[in-house]
């Protein structure tokens, strides 16, 4: 039987359509649907041309559609660090873009998610995309055994990842701390230091690439006929095909929402598919007429259909909250000749928003969120509330009534009235951080951008601006959004305030602060 409890202090907040307020409710199953790299602007629902997002396009129609919410940060790691943890990525070192071969940045002895989930009698669960590290000590992983310490660690109770990303070796998936269908004749070797002798690399051996050519960087190991970031030796049956990561990891999602059907759970679900190298499977290939970008979005979007499907058969849609988002903003050429600029043909990946994937401008951390909960939420709404992903934990954290250790989650406040949609109040400021550390506050009103003395343009590949300037930025974003007039000289006083409130909150040591 599903576990219940009351919630009548929430009750006109999380339940609207229930009448009686003493009527226990059963604890909603979470899902968290965590896409990589997709933009503002890449769905239907936000405006995408050229490419159709059905199956998101319903959430949207049957839930909330947030235009104003931000990730933590406008690269992968520190976005999924901050939103398992509620804790600012900047506070903590070593939590930049993560090699294949990291070590756990989330370290075991921190209350994650998971862990809040765990406590609260959930199960849980991780697919896909992992991106924080694995083993204890980077470079130090024995890949032919089982982890000493993986997301078991962290409060999940079964996962089914990629240790990195798609362009990073290792290039196999990892089930509960191993090598999944391991192959003994093929044992693994991963270094981000020098080449294995004999192994082929994209560099020496482009004619190899037969499935993807680079155009900057991603030149070490071919898997697939792909060049990645990295070097690997081994892996044999272990390695995946790339256009069948999406399947993989949606199966084995369904598989666990099957196994937990009479239970309440949560699900961490973070798809690959938009982040290089974009290799979708066959049957997509071609439905958008904008490449391997627009056909892996589609793919994206199969993936949300099959779990909503599955939802459905099994009777658990109602009482799913499922949350869709992304970890950062938009990217077209990151590393590979996929041809995604020049098939864009009108459509914009950021969206109005200056700025892209690295960039300290709106474009790097802006990004679609859509809440759809049937028992919760009263759908056919289009919110405009600022919004920062720091404060899920909490948020769901209140939900379910989940009681947090002291000093976890330092920097995640309880905004469930904005998730939900019952509370339009804007958090007085969120915080974004660009690829180079460089940090904005953005208030619903303005967007400050701490000075940085780097170059305007991303200079190792992708043409993308950094948002890096000398001195301060300053842009009314009622008036300007697409930060293009500088007002710092104008309002010194605002400057001043910005500042000020940005010193007290790298401070910031608890929760009592803001």
């Amino acid at each position: 039987m599903k576990r219940t409890i009351p919630i009548l202090s929430l009750l006109p907040m999380v339940a609207p359509n229930i009448t009686h307020a003493i009527e226990p409710v059963k604890k909603p199953n979470v899902i968290i649907i965590y896409a990589d790299d997709l933009g503002y602007g890449d769905l239907e629902c936000y405006g995408a041309k050229n490419v159709k997002t059905p199956n998101v396009n319903q959430l949207a129609k049957e839930g909330i559609r947030f235009t104003n919410a931000h990730a933590v940060a406008a690269t992968s790691t520190p976005s999924r660090y901050s939103l398992l943890t509620g804790e600012y990525a900047w506070r903590k070192p070593d939590t930049d873009v993560a090699a294949g071969n990291a070590g756990m940045i989330i370290r075991p002895t921190q209350y994650t998610m998971a862990d809040m989930f765990k406590s609260a009698g959930y199960a849980t669960g991780a697919f896909g995309k992992w991106h924080l590290g694995l083993g204890d000590k980077t470079g130090e992983q024995d890949w032919n055994a089982p982890l000493p310490a993986s997301l078991g660690d962290l409060g999940f109770d079964y996962h089914y990842i990629m240790a990195a990303t798609g362009d990073r070796v290792p290039c196999v998936f990892i089930e509960n701390g191993q090598v999944a269908n391991y192959d003994p004749s093929a044992p693994i070797e991963v270094s981000y230091v020098r080449n294995f002798e004999g192994e082929p690399t994209g560099r020496v051996n482009p004619e190899l690439l037969y499935n993807q050519k680079s155009s900057h960087g991603h030149d070490m190991a071919i898997v697939n006929g792909i060049g990645r970031i990295g070097f690997m030796k081994g892996g044999g049956k272990a390695l995946w095909k790339d256009e069948n990561i999406a399947d993989s990891i949606t199966s084995h999602a369904i598989d666990f929402i099957k196994q937990h059907q009479d239970e309440p759970f949560f699900m961490y679900f973070a798809t690959n598919d938009v982040h290089v190298p974009r290799f979708p499977h066959e049957r997509f290939k071609g439905v958008t007429g904008m490449g391997p970008r627009g056909d892996a979005i589609a793919q994206f979007d199969w993936c949300v259909g099959e779990l909503m499907k599955t939802l459905k058969e099994l009777k658990l849609d109602k009482n799913t909250l499922i949350i869709l988002s992304s970890d950062n903003g938009a990217v077209v050429d990151d590393g590979y000749s996929d041809q995604a600029e020049e098939l864009l043909n009108g459509h914009q990946p950021s969206g109005p928003w200056r700025g892209n994937k690295y960039s300290a401008f709106e474009g790097g951390t802006a990004i679609p969120a859509i809440v759809h909960w049937p028992n919760g939420v009263k759908g056919g709404k289009t919110s405009d509330v600022l919004m920062s992903q720091i404060d899920w934990m909490a948020s769901l954290g209140e939900l379910i009534q989940a009681k947090f250790p002291k000093g976890s989650a330092i920097d995640s406040r309880n905004r469930l009235g904005n998730l939900l949609g019952t509370d339009d109040t804007h958090r007085p400021w969120v915080i974004e951080q660009a690829a180079n550390k460089t940090l904005s506050l953005r208030t619903i009103d303005w967007k400050y951008i701490d000075p940085h003395d780097g170059p305007k343009m991303i200079p190792w590949g992708p043409k993308i601006e950094t948002g890096n300037h000398p001195t301060p930025q300053l842009y009314n974003m009622q008036a300007d959004a697409g930060e293009q007039k500088n007002l710092a000289e104008e309002h010194p006083e605002k400057v001043f305030e910005f500042q000020t409130l940005l010193r007290k909150i790298r401070n910031q040591t608890d929760k009592t602060a803001f």
